[in-house]
């Protein structure tokens, strides 16, 4: 009897990657996909809520060829954005990988390997203005699809966007059967999760937290544009 082939995805991990953005989208391809969690060694790496996440391949040992390539957003993403190291994984893998995808702020760390130049994408929403910077089109919207790229907006757009991704590779129902398995149904408590429904002053006060990180992601544009990374020269 023939196993039934489990699509290749790698997560990329990096010191201050926000938890959630990760963790959710690998709840949902955990079972159904060869799932590999990478980083440049396997020693453990700090999420930026100070959990520890355990690599389980390094770059060096990850597949080459790959059905998904995902980034996660985090506090710390300007620092690896600004990595050669890592924007060379990524350019390598991603330019074979069948899927290139985020969610949050990894668009912008693909964004700066190159990735999405000419495309259309998503990212959290105070991150709008930089995402432009790497020469990637801002489309509204959880999740994003544009021809092989597939992103997902601020953090909890995690699960939506792994069940987008598994329609793609498995069908709608594995993507269906994995939202019912994990009792998918969202009905928040409070009306708050957009600017639009939080208000000015919600909003004012989110953005000013997130300030320092986009303005480091912008300072870190700049910089790899006149090494050839990021948006074209």
């Amino acid at each position: 009897m023939t196993t039934p082939y489990r699509p290749k995805v790698a997560m990329l991990l990096y010191p201050g990657l926000t938890l959630l953005d990760l963790v959710a989208p690998h709840a949902a391809f955990a079972h159904t996909t060869e799932t590999h969690l990478v980083w440049k060694t396997t020693d453990p790496v700090r999420s930026d809520s100070d959990v520890a996440v355990h690599p389980t391949t390094a770059f060096a040992d990850c597949p080459p060829d790959l059905d998904v390539l995902f980034v996660p957003g985090g506090l710390h993403q300007a620092a690896t954005a600004a990595d050669e190291e890592v924007l060379e994984f990524l350019a390598d893998r991603g330019a074979r990988a069948r899927y290139v995808t985020s969610v949050c702020g990894g668009s912008l760390i693909l964004g700066a390997a190159g990735l999405l130049r000419g495309y259309r994408a998503t990212t959290h929403w105070s991150g709008i203005d930089v995402l432009a910077l790497f020469d990637a089109e801002y489309a509204e919207g959880r999740v994003v699809v544009d021809r092989n790229r597939i992103t997902g907006g601020g953090v909890t757009a995690g699960l939506d966007f792994a069940l987008v991704v598994l329609a793609q590779l498995m069908g709608e129902d594995v993507a269906k059967l994995t939202q019912l398995m994990l009792e998918y149904a969202p009905a928040p408590p409070f009306d708050a999760g957009t600017p639009e429904t939080a208000g000015p002053e919600l909003t004012d006060m989110a953005r000013a937290g997130n300030k320092a990180v986009n303005d480091e992601m912008a300072a870190v544009a700049e910089k790899l544009a006149s090494k050839g990374w990021g948006r074209a020269a």
